[in-house]
């Protein structure tokens, strides 16, 4: 047995059941030692084979974050570890347990600048919480298991850089036992639990904002918004655990926001922030702020907090619960609940319903259509941009469905890597990714992984051939749209050529059977939707300087390139225009 093989068995002690990565000279020990293991059907571990390893890090991140298990990515020396640096920057910030393997150039050779060398023990310092590297047999198999634990108990990215001939070394004695852990629940002591109560008690208005922190603490949230009587609103990452069944959802705030999340934040006196670590200060306001949260490192870093408590959400407010006393004023709730569920059908819904007869598809409308034939289960995996923008708007949550995205990194091209580690990992489930044509692009290679494992996934393709979020920065700091034109691509042929069922959409109509027929196939597909390069997304709080910014922009393309195309910007977004001067 050599070295390489127990590495692999510390992998299959811990439940590891495959290896995201591309092979190369100083990692052909460790993958050797893979197909030794006879794969996971017999108990072993499965090499997935993507052509990129960005791809690997997102994938394995993507099967973290759905199975809450340790997942593994690997690269060669040199260039192949370091092209997974921003997957795993990606997945330390999305606290998914992430474990990369990079291998090293020869031992000897280390300190000499020697072909491909690099120093992967610092690299990947920044984005993990374990970075160390193997200089024998033993220790290697020391530092293999502290990474795992690592990498579990912080929730985030642990890295282990290997030299090659030390992979291929002789087994040896006292391998460290993986054993059986257990966790238990953060509750907060009885003192602050009472103090926590008697606040909530005493405020006249108090509001909610809840983030991916309170998974698992869905009907605990919904209790305590109840008594309190608080309106709740949500990140994006605590969307799918916060908005379902849930009569006091107001909705998202920030760029991608919408809603009454922002407004009511603003008026009420008393804040709770629950398991979320925000970062657009900008958005939240300066009031009496208690924050909940496992993770003390985050407390008070976006806004003034006056009791931070470390705590699990679920242990937490279960606790909190039977302290709080039912508000029979209900006057702040019922008006912004009044105020959120005009903006959703007015303004949210100013294209979801009906098609635009003439012109592009527009994405709102697509996306709606999708949401409504998607699964009860479904995995989404959403672009950065504007994407993420359709995907929180229209994606509806019951509790059962995912969606994934780059939404701490704001990575490009992270959702059909993600969809590929989401689909491998659960293998009976519907998984979407909804992807740009920017970031479908920048890496399109990888379609044919999910050819090769002939994965049942389906890529959405929103293409509109502009890189639509920079666009909309652009024009709200007042600089005319440049440099975000992608070329005109048919991104359904090429997807057939690589062995896809590929279906191109350009009328609103045909958007359901393509879905379906996509939805169905027992394989790769991929629906190309032609959208409108002019929608635009509207902020659930727009200051004076975007609104001039913007004007100032159609002004420069209007007087540059002509009032045909300032005019159709406006036209593209007219049913929103309308509908948000209602408010």
């Amino acid at each position: 047995m050599k070295l390489a093989e127990q590495i692999i068995q510390q992998l299959i002690d811990a439940g590891v059941k495959r290896i995201y990565g591309v092979v190369g000279d100083s990692l052909n020990p460790i993958v050797d030692a893979v197909r030794e293991s006879g794969g996971s059907a017999k108990g072993g571990i499965d090499w997935v084979h993507v052509r990129h390893e960005e791809v690997a890090a997102f994938a394995a991140s993507a099967e973290a974050q759905v199975t809450g298990e340790l997942a593994v990515c690997a690269g060669s020396c040199g260039p192949g570890n370091m092209h997974l640096i921003n997957g795993l920057y990606d997945a330390h910030r999305s606290q998914a347990p992430v474990l990369a393997i990079a291998s090293h150039i020869p031992s000897a050779q280390i300190g000499t600048s020697y072909f491909q060398e690099t120093h992967p023990d610092r690299l990947f310092a920044e984005c993990s919480s374990y970075s160390e590297m193997a200089i024998n047999p033993a220790q290697t198999l020391r530092i293999m298991n502290s990474a795992m634990r690592h990498a579990i108990g912080n929730r985030g990215v642990a890295v282990v850089s290997i030299p090659g001939d030390i992979a291929a070394e002789e087994a040896v004695e006292n391998v460290p036992e993986w054993g059986d852990l257990r966790r238990g629940a953060i509750v907060p002591d009885q003192q602050t639990i009472q103090e926590i109560a008697d606040r909530i008690n005493k405020a006249d208005k108090v509001a909610i904002f809840a983030g991916a922190g309170v998974e698992g603490a869905h009907s605990e949230l919904v209790a305590l918004a109840d008594k309190a009587a608080a309106p709740v609103g949500h990140s994006m990452r605590g969307k799918m655990f916060v908005q379902y069944d849930n009569p006091f959802d107001v909705g998202m705030t920030g760029l991608l926001g919408y809603g009454e999340a922002a407004e009511g934040m603003k008026e009420a006196d008393l804040m709770i922030l629950i398991g979320t670590d925000f970062p657009y200060d900008q958005f939240l306001p300066d009031t009496d702020t208690i924050q909940i949260d496992r993770n003390a490192a985050v407390m008070g870093r976006r806004t003034n907090v006056g009791l931070m408590v470390e705590g699990d959400a679920g242990a937490t407010l279960r606790a909190i619960l039977p302290l709080v006393k039912y508000k029979k004023n209900r006057k702040f709730l019922k008006s912004l609940l009044k105020k959120n569920e005009a903006i959703m059908t007015k303004v949210v819904g100013a294209y979801a319903e009906k098609p635009s007869r003439k012109g592009p598809i527009h994405p709102e409308y697509a996306m709606a259509i999708l949401d409504e034939v998607a699964s009860e289960d479904a995995i989404f995996t959403a672009d950065t941009g504007m994407c993420n923008v359709w995907t929180a708007r229209y994606v509806t949550p019951n509790g059962k469905r995912l969606l994934l995205g780059s939404f701490l990194h704001g990575s490009m091209a992270n959702a059909m890597p993600m969809a590929i580690g989401a689909q491998v990992s659960q293998p009976n489930r519907q998984v979407i990714s909804v992807s740009g044509d920017g970031g479908l692009s920048m890496l399109l290679g990888d379609l044919l992984t999910a050819k090769m494992y002939n994965l049942p996934l389906t890529v959405v393709a929103f293409n509109n051939s502009t890189l639509g979020m920079v666009k909309l920065e652009q024009l709200v700091q007042g600089f005319e749209d440049y440099g975000v034109d992608v070329p005109a691509t048919n991104y359904a042929d090429i997807a057939e050529a690589m062995g896809f069922q590929a279906i191109r959409v350009t009328r609103a109509k045909d958007l359901k059977a393509a879905y379906e027929k996509a939805l169905a196939h027992n394989g790769p597909s991929l629906v190309e939707v032609i959208t409108d390069p002019n929608a635009l997304s509207m902020p659930p709080e727009v200051e004076a300087s975007q609104i001039v910014g913007f004007a100032t922009s159609l002004s420069k393309i209007a007087l540059n390139r002509g009032a045909g195309e300032a005019v159709a910007m406006a036209r593209s977004n007219l049913r929103n225009a309308r509908a948000w001067r209602q408010f």
